[in-house]
């Protein structure tokens, strides 16, 4: 799969489609949907994904759908009364198509779901899946990121910012589109902009500046001295890629993840698995499906055995996974290829940086005393914070808080510069 994570908390914000140029295909959910709730939207989104437009129904084994989410894969009630929260939840758009012609629509997030025999069944309205089976949506959606969330505010505002993320500002949005987006629109307590203020938007902030790949900073507008609207400028979290250093806990030099290696587990789940377990808890699980033969699906086998704490036993085989378990094996394989994908994606980029950044320093080490002060003066009157230009004091042209701003100055200097 690709790097994209399948959030349908996308559902909640503002699309852009290529197709219609300088148009914002608004796409909003009413309602209040809990961080569980959303985080489920997501997975069965991802679960449906590929047949969205294809099938009239889509089916995942509830235990496996509670389990991914984070439900006791038991409590059926919860599960019950969320899905009962997805079909009560309004999905509407507001968009051109590819004529240009307006389009407005009004559906069910869920059209149905029902739960039979330890099987989850659900359906989207034609409408609905036409829109979320935009390739876009599914760029978006990153589950190691909403991982990361504890409140359903924030995910939702990380959702909505993070499709600017290029443009570097989610335009201006009305309170009243600000409250729908956040699910809390009809509430007389957030009118007062003093609550929502405090209660949503300065804690949500916090959480996305805090837990995910984009740092954002509120701006309001005023009509007199009350507020009336919201936007958010965003730029790339230089914190992240500190938390994303590959294998910090050193688990590729142990001797159980190249056994785990050695039977087809790919290189995070095995990690997590390691992570999760310990490694003598691993280990035994290891050994114990090698000492039951040729097993049909070692990574299924030994997710059964994690999972279910497979003993010896005085039969000659131990019982085959079960369907549901190597169905959950499956839907995260799905995530951990997504991650795979996404760490390569920041891999390269990274490098492409590094090697960006090498041309710079050859560049100033051309420049005489005179004109390498001209240019730091000249770059540091272009920054806007005062975190920014301090950063850049300490570590000159290496400022890896600065470094698409130092690439872009030098562009400009040097057009021809970072040619391969």
């Amino acid at each position: 799969m690709p790097d994209t994570q399948i959030d349908i908390d996308q559902l909640t914000g503002a699309l852009r489609r290529e197709t219609v140029k300088k148009n914002v295909a608004a796409i909003h959910i009413s309602g209040k949907l809990s961080l569980l709730q959303r985080k489920l939207s997501n997975v069965l989104l991802l679960n449906a994904y590929d047949a969205l437009t294809t099938a009239q129904t889509h089916s995942i084994d509830a235990r496996t759908l509670a389990a991914i989410v984070g439900y006791n894969s038991n409590d059926f009630d919860t599960l019950r009364a969320s899905l009962r929260a997805l079909a009560e939840t309004v999905a509407e758009w507001d968009m051109l198509d590819e004529q240009g012609r307006q389009e407005w629509g009004v559906s069910s997030l869920l059209s149905f779901a029902k739960l039979k025999n330890g099987v989850c069944e659900y359906a989207y309205s034609p409408a609905l899946a036409q829109k979320l089976h935009d390739p876009k949506i599914y760029a978006l959606i990153n589950v190691h990121i909403q991982r990361n969330f504890s409140s359903g505010h924030g995910l939702a505002l990380y959702e909505n910012c993070y499709r600017f993320v290029r443009t570097g500002s989610t335009g201006w949005w009305s309170l009243e589109t600000f409250r729908k987006l956040m699910g809390v629109q009809g509430s007389s307590y957030y009118e007062s902009f003093k609550h929502l203020n405090a209660k949503i938007i300065k804690p949500a902030v916090g959480e996305v500046n805090k837990s995910s790949d984009i740092v954002i900073t509120p701006e309001f507008r005023k009509k007199g001295r009350a507020v009336t609207d919201i936007r958010f400028l965003i730029r790339e979290n230089p914190q992240m890629a500190m938390f994303q250093i590959d294998d910090s806990d050193g688990a590729r030099g142990m001797d159980v993840y190249k056994a785990l290696r050695g039977q087809g587990v790919s290189d995070r789940l095995a990690r997590q698995w390691i992570a999760e377990h310990g490694e003598e808890y691993v280990l035994q699980k290891l050994d114990y499906m090698i000492g039951q033969g040729e097993v049909k699906s070692s990574v299924g086998y030994l997710s059964a055995a994690l999972r279910d704490d497979y003993q010896p036993k005085t039969e000659p085989k131990a019982k085959e996974p079960s369907p549901e378990a190597v169905e959950a094996v499956r839907l995260k394989q799905a995530v951990r290829d997504q991650e795979d994908a996404a760490y390569h994606q920041r891999k390269a980029e990274r490098a492409e940086r590094a090697r960006k950044l090498e041309v710079v320093a050859d560049l100033v080490s051309r420049r005489n005393p005179t004109q390498r002060n001209a240019d730091k003066q000249l770059f540091i009157a272009s920054l806007d914070g005062d975190l920014e230009r301090e950063n850049f004091r300490t570590h000159g042209w290496h400022s890896g808080l600065n470094a698409s701003a130092i690439i872009a100055f030098w562009s400009e200097l040097e057009p021809a510069a970072f040619d391969e």
